[in-house]
């Protein structure tokens, strides 16, 4: 099999932790994931909008995905990661609880999202993967990064 081929039947995916949920971005557009680090508030953004930092000289706006979404807050703790994402030339941050895995998920297995979606708005959602015993819910990255 050719990788072309290869490139439309898998995708290999990051996989995180948001509450209780796993969720998945393709591992193209991430940058890096980072400990947490200190963020610099800016005032008058979105509520979502944690601030700005500093990340090897580029200044890069971080979006708490649990405000995102409308999950309630929990504090920060070891496992809190940043995931630094590429989009286009956007770069973005996405504070997330936990950094799991990286995986390959088979194109053919990501189902639409159910129409009723416990809590995360359907909008920001691409699909589902159901994968041996675990559920990834993966992430519509134009969705999550445009203004509301």
């Amino acid at each position: 099999m050719s990788n072309e081929t290869a490139a439309r039947t898998e995708m290999k995916v990051i996989v995180f932790q948001l509450k209780d949920e796993e969720y998945a971005i393709e591992v193209d557009y991430i940058q890096s994931i980072e400990r947490m680090q200190p963020v610099t508030r800016i005032p008058s953004t979105y509520p979502f909008v944690t601030g700005v930092m500093n990340l090897r000289g580029v200044i890069t706006p971080i979006i708490n995905l649990r405000k995102r979404f409308g999950i309630e807050e929990k504090g920060l703790d070891e496992a809190t990661r940043i995931l630094v994402i590429q989009k286009g030339d956007i770069e973005i941050g996405f504070i997330v609880d936990g950094a799991n895995d990286v995986i390959d998920i088979p194109v053919d297995k990501i189902e639409p999202t159910p129409e009723v979606v416990g809590g995360v708005e359907a909008e920001y959602l691409r699909g589902v993967v159901k994968l041996n015993k675990r559920l990834f819910t993966l992430l519509n990255l134009e969705k999550v990064i445009q203004e509301s």
